[in-house]
């Protein structure tokens, strides 16, 4: 299934769909134009669709960075921090940046590039030229399916297969489109692999204790250097050219691959600006005074050889400058986990294999406490619950807090109920890989609402389906029996919403109760069950075939249930992840035991920008300082370059986590909120961009 071109429907030009991740986005013409289809082999990168138009000039919708380049893909120019530029007639290649899918034009004339207030004007002159539109989706497929029997050693072989799903040798690879998805993995009585996945000759291996708890932390790692993963009684790392560095010591093996992994990445992000894309990286600028290596020369040698410089810089130097992990996984180490191991590899997670003594019992939430936090005092009889007073038959001992992490997402693979983190699951993933998405390009909504007493929070439907480029379809339900919410659940939609009652027996219908764990098969992609201890009913509709949802451990009662309901609503529909929109809003909001199950980085649309970010404020005497914070999407994830549009207005950053504090005056915070919709913390409040204003934020 490949994106299609197609007219635009609202304003003359065209617009770009890809049904695989729901992702729409248009370029804008000043007159009508008829696409025709193309040749896509005239693009100097892979395309799947390619289309021809004849216009004088297109308007992108974003503050898309354009890299210029010639028919054979050199850099010409590129035009970050949003600067116009003026080139001579001749043949150039232009990738856009912010668009949800790759996108390129070609087109033979003179370019006049011009940044307005939040769009973008390529002007071809005052005749109409022939623009070649290519297009292709991010999605990505593994290659083939591994099996293995329960032997630590043969899981090894497997994992030494992962490289083979690398694009590129060279530091490139640390974008995340030149790294496909390893094969996956499924349990077997013998070793088999397809003969056509190969790994890539690197030169490098990795050394493990032939035991699960070696291997699984040492996947990621193994695939991102496509090294060669064998048994030995020493951890470590080693090439053809003699080097050697341990993997084990005083900091524990799982602390040594992690530091491993994050140092050879992030200096590999470093070694690349002298590659594709020559940009004023901030992080360079920071860390090259500090270290003795020679990126220009680094980026010609092999990965061995890059491996051992980049290995003699002690962490220390580096740690301040490295990017916030956008995942860490624990993976209970044995063998029914393993297939688990390619979904790990292909968001280069941090991985750790947990033992019982690394959970702690989950503190219970004060809800008397939370509900006051709002200036209301009542008794607690009084508080009104979304519980039915029989909750679900769930042991507490099954909820733990896991190990803390300091990567953005905190994902679990095994028993339990973790708090805060992400309970996965592995067919979870495996459905997302084969989605095939609706036919139409629009994103339907359920909403839920089996309370009256609750019926106020109807409101989320107003928050859904403000995005131009996004047709929603928002349906509000109320009071709906048995039988009428079964049909809703098993017929296709993008998301559920369901605010109510959940207790022992299911989900609480007018007319009884349904039970999630009854149902054969689910086909809503997404839910919110907004009611309390929705844990083991979510679990259940993740099983039978949705990808992922929030839940609740513990009861919350109506007012928090409301204000939570709506936040996750907008934080959805600017695309945020599932696992970080539930973290942004219990930030504020707290106490209250919000988990997501199943693949916790769903999203129910594409970022305008690619990254969803958030700004948290501090008034200084004279203006603001803003901390800037990105969020690693699954297209857009480790690797990938992000401009901020604040500050120096030519550096470009790593996207993930806390790029820089910028100085800011009012009117350029204004700018900024204008840009694209997005989550403000100031006073511990939260605040969307589009409901505020810096004068609003000052009062």
């Amino acid at each position: 299934m490949e994106p299609r071109i197609t007219t635009s429907t609202d304003r003359p030009g065209i617009t770009i769909f890809d049904p695989i991740e729901q992702a729409q986005f248009a370029l804008y013409t000043p007159t009508a134009v008829d696409p025709m289809t193309a040749d896509v082999d005239i693009f100097p990168a892979p395309v799947s669709t390619a289309v021809r138009i004849n216009t004088t000039g297109i308007d992108v919708p974003s503050l898309s960075n354009i890299y210029v380049r010639s028919p054979t893909g050199d850099l010409i120019t590129e035009t970050s921090g949003q600067t116009d530029q003026s080139l001579p007639r001749n043949e150039y290649v232009l990738e856009l940046t912010t668009a949800p899918v790759k996108l390129y034009l070609r087109v033979e004339s003179a370019l006049d590039i011009k940044y307005r207030e939040a769009t973008v004007r390529i002007g071809f002159g005052p005749h109409p030229v022939a623009v070649y539109v290519g297009t292709r989706s991010f999605h990505e497929h593994p290659a083939g399916t591994i099996t293995v029997p329960d032997d630590p050693r043969d899981v090894m072989k497997a994992v030494s297969l992962f490289g083979s799903a690398l694009k590129d040798l060279s530091p490139e690879r640390s974008f995340p489109t030149l790294r496909g998805h390893p094969p996956l993995i499924e349990r077997g009585n013998s070793f088999d692999a397809p003969t056509d996945i190969e790994r890539p000759e690197t030169g490098v291996s990795i050394e493990l204790p032939p035991e699960y708890e070696y291997v699984y932390p040492a996947t990621s790692l193994a695939y991102y250097l496509g090294a060669d993963v064998r048994p030995a009684n020493t951890p470590r790392l080693v090439t053809e050219n003699g080097f050697e560095h341990v993997l084990d010591g005083p900091l524990g093996y799982e602390e040594n691959v992690r530091r491993t992994l994050q140092q050879v990445f992030f200096l590999d992000c470093l070694t690349r600006t002298e590659g594709l894309y020559d940009v004023d990286l901030h992080e360079r600028t920071q860390v090259e005074p500090l270290v003795s290596l020679d990126f220009e020369a680094l980026y010609d040698q092999s990965l061995a050889a890059q491996l051992e410089a980049y290995l003699s810089v002690p962490i220390s130097i580096l740690e301040p400058h490295l990017p916030q992990w956008s995942v860490t996984m624990d993976i209970v180490p044995n063998p029914e986990h393993v297939s688990m191991l390619p979904f790990a590899a292909t968001q280069l997670a941090v991985i750790r294999s947990p033992t019982p003594d690394t959970q702690e019992p989950a503190p219970t939430p004060d809800m008397i406490t939370e509900f006051t936090r709002g200036g209301e005092s009542v008794n607690k009889t009084e508080v009104l619950t979304r519980s039915a007073h029989q909750l679900q038959d769930i042991a507490e001992d099954e909820i733990f807090t896991p190990e803390s992490t300091e990567s953005i997402r905190h994902t679990w693979v095994g028993e339990g109920y973790p708090l805060g983190a992400n309970k996965a699951t592995t067919e979870a993933y495996e459905r997302q890989l084969d989605q095939g998405g609706p036919e139409q390009s629009s994103i339907t909504i359920h909403v839920v609402c089996n309370d009256e007493q609750m019926e106020s929070e109807g409101v989320v439907e107003e928050f859904y389906g403000v995005r131009e480029l996004l047709e929603f379809d928002v349906t509000v339900h109320y009071r709906l029996d048995t039988e009428e919410l079964q049909e809703l659940l098993t017929a296709s939609a993008d998301l559920f919403h369901f605010i109510g009652h959940v207790d022992s027996k299911g989900l609480r219908c007018p007319d009884g109760h349904l039970d999630a764990r009854l149902l054969d098969e689910v086909q809503v992609k997404a839910f919110v069950l907004n009611a309390c201890r929705s844990y083991a009913q979510g679990q259940a509709l993740v099983e039978s075939g949705s990808l992922g949802g929030v839940v609740t451990l513990s009861e919350i009662t109506n007012n928090t249930g409301t204000r939570v309901g709506c936040a996750l609503a907008k934080a959805l529909n600017r695309g945020f992840p599932l696992q970080v929109a539930v973290d942004l809003v219990q930030r504020v909001v707290g106490g209250y035991s919000y988990m997501t199950i199943g693949d916790g980085g769903l999203t129910l649309v594409q970022s305008e920008s690619g990254c969803c970010y958030l700004s948290e404020l501090e008034q200084a005497e004279d203006g603001w300082f803003v901390d800037f914070t990105t969020i690693p999407m699954r297209t857009f994830n480790m690797g990938t370059l992000f401009d901020p549009v604040l500050g120096d207005q030519s550096t470009q950053y790593l996207a993930s986590g806390l790029l820089n504090t910028f100085s800011v005056t009012d009117e350029e915070l204004e700018n900024h909120f204008a840009i694209e919709s997005h989550p403000v913390i100031f006073n511990d409040e939260l605040f969307w961009t589009n409901e505020v204003t810096v004068t609003d934020l000052r009062e």
